[in-house]
């Protein structure tokens, strides 16, 4: 499968879509059957699941299932409960990076989750966790 993703077509990007759940189910509809087997050269949205940075290229996997579409929910790293990585949701993403050399690492938290696990005598550090990103 080749997957070009629009506006990163120079970034050295190896991409996937994880196709296991489109084949471990029975679909309703023809059209919903088209929406998860998309024709050839089709141009369809996709949702980005994870990239990982650990050795070039990066890879990006991708969902085209229509409920990550509506909203992507993920596992904290932490806890193990689902979160909602959406806009609304409760995720943080984390990249760790080293200083000394290539490679990245993602996590992805529930903000509780995170604040938790700072030291108790860091309340700035944690209250922080538990507003970033929010608007309000």
């Amino acid at each position: 499968m080749v997957v070009e993703i629009v506006g990163y077509e120079n970034a050295g990007l190896s991409a996937s879509i994880d196709m296991i759940q489109q084949f471990s189910r029975t679909t309703s509809s023809h059209d919903e059957l088209l929406a998860l087997f998309p024709a050839i050269g089709s141009q369809i949205d996709a949702v980005i699941e994870q990239i990982h940075r650990w050795h070039p290229p990066v890879s990006v996997r991708l969902s085209i299932r229509y409920a990550d579409l509506e909203s992507l929910a993920w596992r904290c790293d932490f806890c193990g409960e689902r979160i909602t990585l959406s806009p609304g949701g409760d995720a943080l993403v984390l990249d760790s990076r080293s200083n000394d050399g290539p490679g990245s690492h993602t996590i992805i938290s529930h903000r509780q989750c995170l604040a938790e696990r700072i030291r108790p005598e860091n309340a700035g550090e944690r209250a922080r966790a538990l507003k970033i990103g929010k608007t309000y």
